[in-house]
């Protein structure tokens, strides 16, 4: 089924499942800038930082470039074909990490949603040399296992997307080396739910210097994990 129906058509001359995927599409678009502008709310990235993105049968919705994320409208969502990162929407400029995310889709067919941000302290240990503990607390245990650490590229690069869907294999949490993170979910309340999760387990590994903590044991990381 070919993706090229444009929201513009008359609905009442589309079969079911025609008017089904425009909905869907226009449905996703809402939902890209729903929760871009959820994740500027949440103090997870800056106005016109991070990206967002979302799968739609062969082609990713995505956030576009240097627009103000805290007030994007679903019109603003561009549109790129997988396969090949050819700009279906070309009156809109790309998110310099349109690359990243379509790697990512591209290597893992389970992953349906990308959320990248610069969340302040997951961004503090991006440029650390220490990890974060994701084991201190069951929740995060169970969303995130451990978070893979992606080695500097330069944003934007294909090297960065090389390097980002690499990693991406084995995780669905990332910390992008002095640069920020990146959160892969089934849709994209579970990418948006991990990238929370990630930044709440940076802060409590930062604090966790302060206060004497006990944190999960091998066996109870085992049992969460039969729970995952």
């Amino acid at each position: 089924m070919s993706f090229s129906v444009t929201a513009s058509a008359n609905r009442n001359d589309l079969r079911p499942c025609d008017r089904i995927m425009i909905m869907d599409k226009e449905e996703l678009r809402q939902q890209v800038a729903l929760f871009m502008a959820r994740c500027y709310a949440r103090g997870l990235t800056t106005a016109t930082g991070g990206n967002i993105s979302v799968r739609c049968g062969e082609i990713m919705l995505i956030t576009p470039s240097g627009k103000d994320k805290a007030s994007l409208s679903p019109e603003d969502i561009a549109e790129v074909r997988i396969a090949d990162g050819k700009n279906l929407t070309p009156d809109k400029k790309l998110s310099i990490e349109s690359g990243m995310h379509r790697l990512i889709y591209l290597r893992r067919s389970d992953a349906w949603a990308v959320v990248h941000c610069h969340p302040l302290f997951a961004s503090l240990f991006s440029a650390s040399e220490e990890a974060i503990d994701t084991s201190l607390i069951a929740e995060s245990w169970f969303l995130l296992d451990n978070v893979e650490k992606v080695s500097y590229a330069l944003m934007g690069t294909e090297r960065l997307a090389e390097e980002v869907s690499r990693s991406a294999m084995h995780a669905n949490a990332l910390l992008l080396e002095n640069h920020g993170a990146l959160a892969i979910g089934k849709d994209l309340l579970s990418a948006f739910d991990r990238m929370e999760c990630l930044e709440q387990a940076a802060k409590l590994t930062y604090l966790s210097k302060a206060v004497r903590v006990r944190g999960l044991n091998s066996e109870e990381r085992a049992e969460i994990a039969c729970m995952r």
